[in-house]
Formats: structure tokens, C-alpha cells, sequence
């Protein structure tokens, strides 16, 4: 049984691309998950630089087409195939997933195949360059994708006398919901934050809620008889009442007593700042029982730390 999902991955407000990928790509080739590197695969690319590949693909596309997106600019796509416990061997599910990963991509584009094998069930997380090998062209996130990606894989596991899902939920998720908390929090969820704060002030009326929000950084502007609020960073927000609790009907029934404002409960978590990780120390690793698959794994992780802090520095 395999199910699976797919998820482009954007660079997004606050992180570099260059991070942005390597961040994902880091985290699937964990030599931990993947028996020291052994279960990794790459295809069109070296799979210890896969990051630097992409963004490399990504610069001469821009050379070749003129093309250039924002911040809201796909980098890659990244599905994950998870198959039933005790049914499938993980070589054979990294053979699957490289197999897979070629028929949906037509061959057209570089990708890596990584298998974790950490949990109970064996799943593949595999990434491919939104970038064709050609420079050309860029692979585009279709209606019905979804579907599309769990029909080959089905096509797959069959071929292979492997269990499929007969009836498979519908389901989707963005990418920060997938996140989670590691998520930046939205323009939406900051300004209710800062309309917390204000209301905790005890404002006597509007007009002094709105002068809080404006000492918090808000920019405050009317249109007719709606208003719109801004920080620093998004675009204006209308208060309506399509926010549960926060519409300009709830504020004014707050301020006048009529009802007592309950702020949802949702942690707002700051993006974190940039890390620059130690060395790895290869021959303290090796002589602890690592294998040659981290070793290679460790030098290339040292190559980027020392890279990033040169940026750093310079």
C-alpha cells in the first residue's frame, strides 16, 4: 500500500533560496534516516549537491528565458510515498521511487530519491528540480496533480504486487500547515496578535484602539464606513466580519462592554534567525562507527557551513 502527497516548495518571505532548498534537501538526506547515505539516489545531479545543482539550474533558466518570479517562485517539488510496514524492502522502495519519479517527471528533470527507513513504516521523499534539463522550461504544479501523482504511484505498486489504497481520503495541505509551528506566522494571524494587545489596554473606544494599533506599527486607513489595517510587512486587511471575533461589529460590542473578547488560542513563533552549525569532526565519527556514507555526508555538510560562514563574515 503506498499513499503519497506532493508539495512545491517556494522560497517564501524571509529565507534566501539557497537556504530554502537546502534546508528540505538536508533534512531528507539525513544519514540517520537513510542507513549513512546508502538509500539516496540522484538523477541528472550528485545528490550530495543537489541543492547547489538546483539553484544552478534555476540562474541559467533565468539567463536562457528572462523569466524571474518573487517570492512566491517554486524551486522544487517535493512528494512523499509512504508504503505499508513489513511489505516492501527499503532498496526496493528507493527502486520504486526512482522509477517513479522518471515516468512522472517524463525524465525531463534532475531529482533525488531519498528512503527513510527511521520510522515503522519505509517512505521516500523525493525532490525534483522545478527546472527541465534543458533550461527551458519549468515543471508546473496542474489541476488534479494530486491525483495524478497517486494514480502512477498506484500504477507502480500494482506492477510491483504491492497493495494500493482503494478508497483513499481526499486531503490537502499547504506547506506551512505542513510545517507546523516551525511556520511564519500569517499577516492575518499578526494583526490579530496586535489587536490583542490593544484591547488588553482597555481602550475607551475605537478611536483609541485604533491609536494603539497605530503606536504597534499599524497602519490604519477608512474606506466609506469599513476600515483596513496594515503592518509593516503584508498588504492591507479589512476588518470584517467574516473574522470570527474580530469583526469591526465584535470590536465595538468589546469596547462597550457588551461582550468580552477571547483571543484565539494559536502561538505565534518567530521566524529563527539564521544558524551556523560546528564542524562535523569526520575522525571522531569514523572512530565511533560511522560508516563511509557519512563521511561523505560530513564533508559536503562542512563545505556548506564554512561556506555559509564566509557569507557571514563577508
Amino acid at each position: 500500500m503506498a499513499t503519497t502527497r506532493i508539495m512545491p516548495l517556494h522560497v517564501g518571505k524571509g529565507r534566501t533560496e539557497s537556504r530554502a532548498i537546502s534546508d528540505i534537501i538536508d533534512y531528507v538526506a539525513n544519514p540517520k534516516k537513510t542507513d549513512n547515505g546508502r538509500l539516496i539516489t540522484g538523477y541528472a545531479c550528485d545528490s550530495r549537491t543537489a541543492d547547489a545543482e538546483f539553484l544552478l539550474a534555476k540562474r541559467q533558466y533565468i539567463a536562457a528565458t528572462g523569466r524571474v518570479r518573487g517570492t512566491d517562485d517554486v524551486i522544487a517539488y517535493h512528494v512523499r510515498q509512504s508504503f505499508r510496514p513489513g511489505e516492501i524492502t527499503p532498496e526496493e522502495a528507493n527502486r520504486l521511487g526512482v522509477e517513479f519519479a522518471k515516468r512522472f517527471t517524463k525524465g525531463n528533470h534532475a531529482f533525488v530519491v531519498c528512503t527513510h527507513i527511521g520510522k515503522s513504516h519505509i517512505h521516500n521523499h523525493i525532490i525534483w528540480s522545478s527546472v527541465s534539463l534543458e533550461y527551458d522550461r519549468k515543471f508546473r504544479n496542474f489541476w488534479g496533480s494530486t491525483k495524478a501523482v497517486r494514480r502512477l504511484s498506484d500504477t507502480i505498486c500494482i506492477e510491483n504486487g504491492l497493495s494500493i489504497v482503494e478508497n483513499p481520503k481526499p486531503h490537502g495541505k499547504s506547506y506551512n500547515k505542513w510545517l507546523g509551528d516551525q511556520a511564519k506566522p500569517s499577516h492575518r494571524e499578526l494583526l490579530r496578535v496586535a489587536i490583542d494587545n490593544a484591547l488588553s489596554q482597555s481602550p475607551a473606544d475605537f478611536e483609541e484602539l485604533l491609536k494603539l494599533l497605530q503606536e504597534y506599527g499599524c497602519e490604519v486607513s477608512k474606506r466609506g464606513k469599513s476600515y483596513r489595517l496594515k503592518l509593516p510587512v503584508g498588504r492591507k486587511q479589512p476588518v470584517w466580519t467574516a473574522w470570527a471575533g474580530y469583526g469591526l461589529e465584535d470590536l465595538q460590542a468589546v469596547l462597550s462592554g457588551k461582550k468580552t473578547h477571547t483571543p484565539q488560542k494559536k502561538t505565534v513563533t518567530q521566524a529563527e534567525p539564521p544558524k551556523i552549525n560546528l564542524l562535523v569532526d569526520i575522525q571522531a565519527k569514523l572512530q565511533a562507527g560511522k560508516g563511509a556514507g557519512y563521511a561523505r555526508w560530513a564533508k559536503v555538510f562542512n563545505l556548506k557551513q564554512m561556506a555559509q560562514t564566509m557569507n557571514y563574515l563577508s
